[in-house]
C-alpha cells in the first residue's frame, strides 16, 4: 500500500516539473519572438526613414532637372522663332576685335589646371586655360576653370568664347544637354560673336542626335539665314538640310 501512495507521489512530482520546465521554456520562446519582432519592427522603421530620405532626394533632382529642360526649351525656342538672334553686326566687334590671333597664345606657363584660381587678368586666364584646351589636356580642370571665369568676369570680351569652349568641351564629354546650354548662350547672349555660327549649328547637330528632326531642320535653316558670312557653318548646314529632306 505504501509502495503504492510513493509510486503515485514520485508520478505527480515529476509530472509536475516536466509541466513546469515546459512552461518555463514556452516562456523563453514567447520572450524570444517578442524580441525578435521588436527587431523587425524597428528595422523596417528604419528602411522606411530611409526610403523617404531617397523619395525626398529624388524630387529634388526632379525638379533641378525640369528647371534645366525648361530653360534649354525656352531658349530653343526662342533661336526657333528668330528672336534672341540677329545677323552680324558691330556690336560685337570689342568681342572680336579683343580676341587673341591664336587660342593657343598663353600669358604663362604651367603643366597643372587643377585648383586653378583667377587673377583678374581676364585676357591672360582665358589664354593660360586655352593651353590646356588645345592640348587636349585635363578637360575636366578646364571645364571648371572656364565656369569660375565667367562667374569672375561677368563682363569680359570673352564671354562668347569661353560658352563656346565649354559647349566644345561638354560635347565631347557626350555631356550634350550641359553642351547645348552653352552653345545657345553665344547663340543668345552674342549673336554677332565669331562662335556664333557654329555654335548654333552645333545647337540643330545635338537636337538632331536626339531625334528632333523637326527642331534641328529650323536651327540649320537659321543658320544660312543669319549667318550667310560664315561659309564654313553655312555650308554645313546646307548639306544637313539636303540630307534631312
Amino acid at each position: 500500500m505504501h509502495k503504492k501512495i510513493l509510486t503515485l507521489f514520485l508520478f505527480l512530482l515529476f509530472t509536475g516539473y516536466g509541466c513546469a520546465a515546459g512552461s518555463s521554456d514556452i516562456d523563453r520562446t514567447v520572450q524570444a519572438q517578442g524580441q525578435l519582432l521588436i527587431e523587425n519592427q524597428q528595422k523596417i522603421s528604419d528602411l522606411q526613414a530611409d526610403v523617404d530620405t531617397l523619395r525626398g532626394q529624388l524630387e529634388e533632382t526632379k525638379y533641378q532637372l525640369n528647371q534645366t529642360i525648361e530653360r534649354q526649351k525656352m531658349i530653343l525656342q526662342q533661336m526657333v522663332n528668330g528672336s534672341g538672334v540677329s545677323p552680324n553686326t558691330n556690336s560685337d566687334s570689342q568681342e572680336a576685335s579683343s580676341e587673341p590671333t591664336s587660342d593657343s597664345t598663353s600669358s604663362k606657363s604651367s603643366s597643372d589646371l587643377s585648383g586653378w584660381k583667377t587673377t583678374g587678368d581676364d585676357k591672360a586666364d582665358y589664354n593660360f586655360i586655352m593651353q590646356f584646351v588645345n592640348d587636349g589636356k585635363q578637360n575636366n580642370e578646364a571645364i571648371d576653370a572656364f565656369q569660375k571665369y565667367l562667374k569672375a568676369y561677368p563682363k569680359s570680351s570673352y564671354r562668347a568664347n569661353v560658352n563656346y569652349w565649354l559647349g566644345q568641351l561638354l560635347y565631347k564629354q557626350s555631356k550634350k544637354d550641359e553642351a547645348s546650354f552653352y552653345y545657345a548662350s553665344v547663340v543668345k547672349d552674342f549673336p554677332s560673336s565669331p562662335k556664333a555660327a557654329d555654335s548654333l549649328y552645333k545647337v540643330g547637330l545635338i537636337l538632331l542626335d536626339k531625334g528632333d528632326t523637326k527642331n534641328a531642320k529650323a536651327v540649320f535653316q537659321q543658320v544660312v539665314n543669319k549667318y550667310p558670312k560664315d561659309k564654313n557653318a553655312v555650308a554645313l548646314a546646307n548639306k544637313k538640310l539636303a540630307s534631312l529632306k
